[in-house]
Order: structure tokens, then sequence, then C-alpha cells
């Protein structure tokens, strides 16, 4: 016996679940590649892109996803033997890192924990200590999807402005992008990448990489430049050179109207609409907590992301056949618990195409689970949900 007829829902942080309207937005004739709609179409794209972004520096889109676009931010401005130095907070910055280390970079990880956002003084302390200045870029992500740490990247780069320090400054925006402030310029970042199918809610297939002047003055040394990533390459005055050869029309259309239905909410309700939402997740699983089985990853409250919680499990209970449960028997489909967590966490994404709804929804079907599999937890998480954005969302 299940309930789960009906269409399945993504709780998981990426894919996302996708908009109707950009769905549709794919269903069309392909378009002639070389006419003025293709131009305009990428130009705005561009353009649009850098706001998001908040930058006033160049942006540039890679059929590709955010693993591409983070080859495209390294080997634009790093030559072999390179020192980049990893801010850890979870397991996607160190995967950039690895990649780094794959092209011939020279990678040091500034050791942190799965479990706490990135200390700012420590990374003062460490490039302090880098008195000959070789460390020459500076990897950080926004959110960590696996652990769910929000790290204060305006406070990492006021750190690095201080010091005085060279090295570029290189965030991973995947899992925030559209769903939280981000202000590129305004908080010393000169890469910053991202990818289409979280926040931005499109299909899988797009990354994005933005870059100011520091960074392109570093491009023009750098050595690890290769034809696809490289941007004098997408610089050139034939259209399909901004996509190394023939545009992903398709996705380009489902990712204008994602961008324009985001700029129609406006971007500080987009936000608060994310702090909401993420809120309500974390009033329900406070209160499982008090079962204790259930807690929250990222002790500190303060250093939670508003796009996805990551819930850690007691080792007497398997998060697996709570997932199963989940989707199989009521057609909602959280995430695993991935790196160190891999089965002992699951994670509830809260990011992109997102309601309240979708979200009490999900926290309900979680709770219907506890229930069925007789996981010890607080009793009316669901409620504190509804009590938290009656309280919050007002007439």
């Amino acid at each position: 016996m299940t309930v789960r007829a009906g269409r399945e829902f993504l709780a998981i942080p990426g894919p996302t679940t996708m908009p109707d309207e950009v769905l549709q937005a794919m269903h069309r004739p392909a378009l002639d590649i070389y006419s003025e709609q293709m131009v305009n179409l990428t130009d705005s794209l561009l353009r649009d892109l850098s706001r998001l972004f908040a930058t006033r520096g160049k942006s540039y889109i890679y059929i590709a996803n955010g693993h591409g676009a983070w080859e495209a931010t390294l080997s634009n401005v790093l030559s072999r033997g390179d020192k980049v130095l990893v801010l850890e907070s979870g397991r996607f910055a160190i995967n950039w890192g690895a990649a780094a280390s794959a092209m011939g970079a020279e990678v040091e990880v500034l050791k942190g924990d799965w479990r706490r956002a990135i200390r700012p003084e420590a990374v003062e302390a460490r490039l302090r200590a880098d008195k000959g200045h070789s460390i020459k870029a500076i990897l950080a992500v926004q959110v960590d999807t696996a652990s769910g740490a929000c790290n204060d990247i305006a406070a990492i780069g006021k750190t690095i402005k201080a010091t005085g320090h060279p090295a570029l400054f290189m965030v991973d925006t995947v899992a925030s992008l559209g769903c939280m402030p981000f202000e590129m310029d305004q908080w010393g970042i000169d890469v910053a990448m991202s990818g289409s199918q979280k926040g931005l809610m499109t299909p899988p297939g797009l990354g994005f990489v933005a870059a100011n002047e520091r960074a392109r003055e570093a491009h023009k040394k750098a050595n690890l430049r290769t034809p696809y990533w490289d941007w004098t390459e997408r610089e050139g005055t034939e259209h399909y050179r901004k996509y190394a050869g023939t545009a992903p029309v398709h996705l380009l259309f489902a990712l204008r109207q994602a961008i324009d239905m985001l700029f129609a909410e406006g971007l500080p309700a987009a936000f608060e609409r994310h702090r909401l939402l993420g809120e309500a997740v974390r009033r329900a699983v406070s209160v499982w907590a008090e079962g204790q089985a259930l807690g929250f990853n990222i002790p500190e409250a303060a250093e939670r992301s508003n796009t996805v919680t990551t819930v850690l499990v007691g080792s007497d209970h398997d998060p697996v056949k709570l997932l199963r449960y989940c989707k199989e028997k009521c057609g909602v489909v959280l995430g695993v618990g991935i790196g160190e967590l891999q089965g002992k966490a699951f994670r509830i994404a809260h990011m992109g195409h997102v309601n309240a709804p979708m979200i009490l929804g999900t926290l309900g079907v979680i709770e219907v689970a506890l229930n069925a599999l007789d996981i010890p937890h607080g009793r009316g998480g669901v409620e504190a949900a509804i009590d938290w954005l009656g309280e919050s969302v007002k007439p």
C-alpha cells in the first residue's frame, strides 16, 4: 500500500524542481544560431548573469555542469605549479581543489570541519603567514550542499583584503545564486561560478563564470588555458565563439524564462522566500531533534544555509530506510548523505522553484516516515513550521 500516486516531488539539492514555464520555454523549434535573435538572447543572458552575480565584470556561459565551470575558472587564471588554498567546509571546495591538483596546481587545504562554516580568522592567519605570497588563488563555496554549511563570504573577502594578500578570491555559488544575497564586487570576489540546475531552476547542463579585471589580468599570464574554456577565445567577434561552437539553444531559452521569473519576483523577495522556507525546515528539524535520534549537521544556527538542511541520523537508525519510505510510499525524494556523511544523514533541499505547500508537504512526509519507521522524534515538527510561517508571512 502506498500514497504516492501523482507527480513525484524532488526535495534534493539539485537538480531542483523546474517551473512549468521553464519547461514550456524549451518546447519550440530550433533557432537559427546565426540570427539576430540568437545574438540578442545571448547578450541578454550575459548581461543578466552579471546582474545576478552583482558584478561589473564579464560573464561567460559554458555547456557544462558545475564541475566544468570549476575547470573554466581554474584554467583561465592559473599556471602549472601555482599554489591554491582551499577553504574546507564540506565536500565541494575540496573537490574543486582536487580538480586544480589534477590540472597541475599545487593545492593546500586549510583544514575545516564538516560541521562548521569557514572561520575568517583562520584564513587571516594563513594568509599573514604567507610572507612570499606563494598562494595565487583562494577557493571557497558559499553553501556546501553536502554539509549544509553557509559561509560568510563577505567576511572572508573583508579578511583577505585586510591582509593585503594579492591572491585571487574565487567562490562557488552553485547552491546559492538566485536564492540568497551574493555581491561579487562589493565583497571583493575576483572569480565566481555557478550552475543552472539549482536556484536558477533550469535543467542541468549550463555552467556560468564571472570574472573581474584582476582575474582577467591574471588570465593573460595563465598557462593552463585550453581552447574550450578560454575566455579570450570566447570573446571573438563571431557569435558562435561565445559557446565554442553550437549554442545550447533550448537550454538558453529555459534559462531566459527562469531569470525572467526571478526578476519578476524580485531578488530581495526571492531571498526572503528562501529565508522563510529555510527557517520553516529548521523549526521542524529542531522539534524532531528532541527525540535524540535526529539532529542538525551544522550545530551553529547562524551557519546553516537557506537552501539545504543536512540532518544527522543516529547510528541506531538507517537514513536509507527513511529515504526509501519517503520515495516509494509517499513520492517525495530526499537527498542522501554524501562524502563523510554517507549513511549518516539525509538532506532536505529548499531552493529554487519552491513554496510553502512544497515545503510543508515535504516535512509532512518526513514526519509520516518517522512515525512509520518508529524513529524517535519530537512531536509537532510540521506544526512548528506552520506556526513560524503563520507568524512571519503577514496579510
